[in-house]
């Protein structure tokens, strides 16, 4: 008898559903808040029809899920609750069950950061309402009252913006739902761009390989996912040959394809790729054209094994540094790509130790050779004072038995990363330090969002403050000045302060002039790093956008000013201009587009290569 693996329980039946038609029965979802509208969104891609049940009244929903009961894209219904039923949610639900005819249900007023967040008692309530229907349900942040989780998803789009077929989806059974997060950005951000175009074009490839076959006789011919492997002969083409036969030939073509040919290739596919493909006659796998592959690691091909391994022999004419320095250096915004020649030098040929601050990327601590010790600061909201010490003392006495121990930190060490204090630290300790600059993510960072911090017509000088002082204090921003770009780092997690500050009439934590609520502002979230996320606005919408836009990804900086929409577009550098002013209501709406808020993900065209 063959022995098959045992089930390990615990695991989710991952299924992807998507309703044929929207007359079908409906998803119903209790909540108003931006969750309600994320799941609304979900559902609708999926077309389905969608009706959203607000609780105390369509009025308090959020502003995305009225937009989208304004455009008849979902229905908003009031939820309404007899106050004096001990069980009135569930009377209320009861009826919009049997009214509508749902097929799922979500409960999104659970969520724990809810101000207003629905009892335990009344979640289970509902859930035992819709499990008697025979209507699954998933409540917020309440996994064992779930009959189904909800995925992390991203959908991919292709080169021109719009989406593609191709979905990614992490499940972690409820026991990381932040983390899945983080994991299901790391996985987006290993695969090429072109992976979604790829996909779309292969579906249109897919197509006309069956041809007439996709309607005349679909269950005659093979689908190229039948077989296990796609290197299956293709067998050539018969004197006469069926519908089926045709088709199942060129299916095969295209499973072979789709397995070999680099994403890059297959998004640019054109129609007439396709009946070369199709024929037989246009299967080169390789283009010269294309660039040869990146290498992972240095074992990517016979005869490298070598290559990497402490066994090696390495022969290098330079001297050895001096026992017992210290190194402080600047690991630029996070792109392994802008680290200097200096810093690069130190971390691959030079450490014994590297004492790394958390938020240095992963991608730079995988330069660092593997016989090198690397400690992480055990940095966190209530502890920086902690980690910052403990990671000083390690150096001084890891320098004293005489190791060279390297301190990494991100952006450059003098902006904000408290080097002189270390240097002073290390000084009465006896020991010097040598100190090595990085690109500053305060220039940088604003870069790679399409954002110059000075331009000229736009921007003539630049200030570069923190969002918060020694220990947590409140800190003292400067006030507006039209031809100044305010740059504030470690302030996103503190923004409604920081707006309060900015705009209020009399702040005495401003030194200056109030900012104007249409003034431009973008948040920058992992500058330089394959999963950026930059967020447009003006100071008026820039809270309700960054909460729209769901979990936030640190680090993050502010840039403030007009230089935010100078390179927007055609660009945008008359608002220095005498009476420029008066326009300025105008320019943004051209900049945004007639919306609030503008989102873009990933980095600049160009950047893949690099």
């Amino acid at each position: 008898m063959s022995s098959y693996p045992l089930p390990t329980h615990g695991a989710s039946l991952l299924l992807a559903f998507r309703s044929q038609t929207q007359t079908q029965r409906p998803v119903l979802i209790v909540g108003c808040n931006v969750l309600a509208a994320s799941r609304a969104f979900s559902a609708l891609e999926a077309n389905y029809s969608v009706v959203v049940l607000s609780p105390g009244g369509s009025h308090r929903a959020c502003d995305e899920l009225r937009w989208r009961a304004e455009q008849q894209q979902v229905t908003l219904l009031d939820f309404e609750m007899d106050p004096s039923s001990t069980d009135a949610d569930a009377s209320s639900l009861k009826h919009h069950l049997d009214t509508t005819g749902a097929s799922l249900v979500f409960i999104t007023d659970t969520l724990s950061s809810c101000s207003a967040r629905r009892s335990r008692t009344s979640a289970a309530s509902l859930a035992s309402l819709c499990r008697a229907r025979g209507v699954p349900i998933n409540v917020t942040d309440m996994p064992d009252l779930c009959d189904f989780t909800v995925a992390s998803a991203h959908r991919f789009t292709d080169t021109d913006g719009a989406c593609t077929p191709l979905q990614v989806a992490v499940v972690t059974n409820g026991q990381g739902c932040r983390l899945s997060s983080r994991i299901r950005r790391d996985i987006v951000a290993s695969l090429p761009r072109a992976v979604g175009g790829a996909v779309a074009r292969v579906g249109q490839l897919r197509a006309l390989a069956k041809g007439a076959a996709h309607d005349a006789d679909a269950d005659a011919w093979v689908d190229e996912d039948s077989a296990p492997t796609p290197n299956r002969p293709v067998a050539q083409r018969a004197q006469e040959e069926s519908v089926a036969e045709h088709a199942g030939r060129r299916m095969r073509w295209v499973a072979q394809v789709s397995e070999y040919w680099p994403y890059a290739r297959l998004a640019v596919l054109s129609a007439a790729d396709m009946e070369s493909v199709l024929s037989g006659d246009g299967l080169a796998p390789v283009l010269p054209s294309l660039p040869a592959p990146v290498r992972n690691g240095p074992a990517e091909h016979a005869g490298d094994s070598e290559l990497g391994s402490p066994h090696g022999l390495v022969l290098d004419a330079t001297a050895p540094c001096p026992p017992g320095r210290i190194y402080l250096l600047g690991s630029g915004p996070g792109h392994p790509g802008l680290l200097t020649v200096a810093t690069r030098d130190v971390l691959t040929r030079r450490a014994d130790v590297v004492l790394s601050d958390k938020l240095v990327p992963e991608a730079v601590l995988r330069l660092i050779p593997d016989g090198v010790d690397v400690r992480i600061a055990r940095k966190f909201p209530g502890n920086a004072e902690g980690a910052q010490n403990e990671m000083m003392e390690a150096a001084v006495e890891l320098a004293r038995k005489g190791l060279t121990v390297v301190r990494l930190k991100q952006g450059d060490p003098t902006v904000y990363g408290r080097a002189g204090e270390e240097v002073l630290y290390f000084r009465q300790h006896g020991l010097e330090t040598v100190l090595i600059p990085g690109v500053s993510s305060a220039l940088a960072g604003p870069v790679f969002a399409g954002i110059p911090v000075t331009q000229r017509g736009a921007a003539e000088s630049l200030v570069v403050c923190t969002g918060v002082g020694r220990q947590g204090r409140a800190v003292v921003l400067p006030g507006y000045e039209r031809p100044r770009t305010l740059i504030v780092l470690m302030g996103v997690a503190r923004l409604a302060q920081l707006l309060d500050t900015l705009t209020a009439a009399d702040m005495p934590r401003r030194a200056g002039a109030a900012y104007p609520l249409n003034t431009p502002i973008a948040i920058i979230e992992r500058a330089s790093m394959p999963d950026q996320r930059a967020l447009v606005s003006t100071l008026a919408h820039i809270a309700e956008a960054l909460e729209s836009c769901g979990e936030q990804r640190p680090p993050g900086m502010i840039v403030i000013g007009w230089a935010v929409l100078s390179l927007a577009g055609n660009g945008c550098v008359d608002v220095l201009e005498d009476d420029a002013e008066a326009e300025d209501d105008a320019r943004v709406v051209r900049w945004l587009g007639g919306k609030k808020w503008r989102v873009s993900e990933g980095l600049p065209s160009g950047w893949d290569d690099l």
